[in-house]
């Protein structure tokens, strides 16, 4: 069966295409076979308008339009599809479509399963641009993403700075945390452990660092179940209980274990000698912080500005005020608006507007 046949577990709207690109090199060494990224395309081709990519989180697909970001792209919302296209891409390693964990491997014709190559949020950023080649994307006015999909937006600016004018990383920092990583452990220890109850376990922890203190607070306090449960411990249940219905353990361990990797200056002297590739190519650099964000704190991301901005980069530190903590990037429509149509509107000025 070829791989882009396979089903599927739905999310969003399920409007998706398929590129097959060849063969793969990953930084391990290692060769995929055969490389099929899913992907959305919404408004006008590369030829037409300028061009955005929106890069999905851990768990997310590349229906930007029609799922995580839907208040956000389409006719006269931020990411106007009248005058820009918005590109979101299945990550490499990804459950929806792009060739990972769950894919076909061409040469045995079973699933890769645990025995997917090793991934690095370089290999992603690689694949992403490997499918904008494909589409014929050669400029990008805006690159953008949250947690996991900022990392991947940061090196791929890095990887290709003459193709962007301004990258937006949300929630992410230039290289993963210690307590980033703590976290992650512990998730993928029960993965290991306890397979898709390992799982459900591993989505109940990584919801608790989703959200602020100040958010459970509110929706939780004092409140209990009808069976006598505290409605936290339910909510948390439920989480790991939908995320088992979409998803698989092995795509879990792969896109988490992407995510330790990250050091957008690894290789290139550092996140100084990273910024310097931006800056010398003209790229921007927005740093947008999330209030309370206890996984990647505005601590963080005002560091990558600062290294930035000490590199020569025209970078700017913007932040989501709200009680959501990291998730605020999928919950503050008002305020996610405001500062793309602003990200937008300085790329315009910055020259990068025109059609490639």
């Amino acid at each position: 069966m070829p791989e882009h046949k396979q089903p599927r577990p739905p999310l969003g709207t399920g409007r998706l295409e398929f590129a097959p690109l060849g063969p793969f090199p990953l930084e391990s060494g290692i060769v995929l076979p055969a490389l099929t990224v899913a992907y959305r395309h919404d408004g006008p081709p590369p030829a037409e308008a300028p061009q955005v990519i929106a890069v999905h989180a851990l768990t997310g697909s590349a229906d930007a339009a029609g799922d995580w970001w839907a208040p956000l792209i389409g006719e006269d919302l931020a990411l106007d599809t009248r005058r820009v296209g918005v590109l979101c891409a299945n990550l490499l390693g990804g459950r929806y479509g792009t060739t990972g964990p769950t894919s076909r491997d061409p040469e045995s014709g079973q699933p890769y399963g645990a025995a997917f190559p090793s991934l690095t949020t370089r290999d992603q950023a690689r694949a992403i641009w490997a499918l904008a080649d494909a589409l014929g994307i050669q400029r990008v006015v805006l690159l953008t993403g949250g947690s996991l999909g900022g990392m991947v937006a940061l090196e791929a600016a890095v990887e290709r700075p003459v193709s962007v004018t301004r990258v937006m990383p949300i929630a992410s920092p230039a290289s993963i945390g210690p307590l980033a990583q703590a976290w992650n452990h512990v998730q993928l220890e029960l993965i290991d452990r306890l397979g898709v109850a390992g799982l459900a376990l591993a989505r109940q922890i990584a919801m608790t660092t989703y959200r602020s203190e100040s958010d459970f607070d509110v929706r939780f306090s004092g409140r209990i179940e009808s069976d006598g449960t505290p409605s936290v411990v339910s909510y948390l249940e439920h989480q790991g209980d939908k995320l088992v219905e979409r998803f698989d353990p092995d795509t879990y361990r792969a896109l988490v274990a992407a995510m330790d990797t990250h050091d957008v200056g690894r290789g290139r002297g550092g996140v100084a000698g990273a910024m310097a590739i931006l800056a010398a190519a003209g790229t921007r650099l927005t740093g947008l912080g999330i209030q309370d964000d206890i996984l990647y704190g505005p601590a963080q991301v005002r560091a990558m500005v600062a290294a930035a901005s000490a590199a020569g980069v025209d970078a700017t530190y913007r932040e989501l005020r709200s009680t959501k903590g990291h998730d605020a990037f999928l919950v503050e429509w008002t305020q996610l608006a405001t500062l793309l149509r602003e990200a937008l509107g300085q790329a315009d000025a910055a020259g990068g507007s025109e059609p490639a």
